[in-house]
């Protein structure tokens, strides 16, 4: 059984909507708001059908920290644009591993982890793409150990 001609033209006008695009200009414009720091969502999929993806971008300026934290039931991805970070995870974070750009990590549900831009004058630019839209993130207490185990 084939796919109609009326099919197909049916499916091709609903596909109209099925991509977005996210311009460049549009993310520059929504970090400044922000004073050029932070997370600035790129796709959150509100009144397109999905539901279960979030998609942004994070600056992180020199020497900034996160807090220790996990983000729940939720896997997370990161991609490095540009510069380089220190990310920790476990118990007590002591696993390190430094990414560059063009390095992804990947951090399955309920890890506790930590991100550190440990450059003076360099912002570490990410792509962060998490299996939620509900922006979990849980506060941990930091209690890290003092030499990480280094993970290649």
């Amino acid at each position: 059984m084939g796919v109609t001609t009326e099919a197909i033209k049916t499916d091709a006008a609903e596909w109209r909507t099925g991509v977005m695009v996210v311009r460049a200009e549009a993310q520059r414009a929504a970090k400044q708001e922000t004073a050029g720091a932070g997370r600035t969502t790129v796709v959150d999929y509100v009144g397109t059908g999905g539901e279960r993806t979030w998609i942004g971008t994070v600056t992180l300026l020199p020497g900034t920290r996160t807090g220790t934290h996990h983000h729940g039931r939720h896997e997370v991805t990161i991609y490095i644009v540009k510069g380089s970070l220190e990310i920790r995870w476990g118990k007590r974070l002591e696993y390190v591993a430094d990414l560059t750009p063009g390095d992804f990590a990947y951090f399955a549900p309920f890890v506790p982890h930590q991100e550190f831009n440990r450059q003076t004058t360099e912002t570490v630019d990410l792509i962060a793409i998490r299996s939620d839209n509900e922006r979990i993130a849980i506060p941990l207490a930091d209690n890290p150990v003092e030499r990480p185990e280094t993970v290649y």
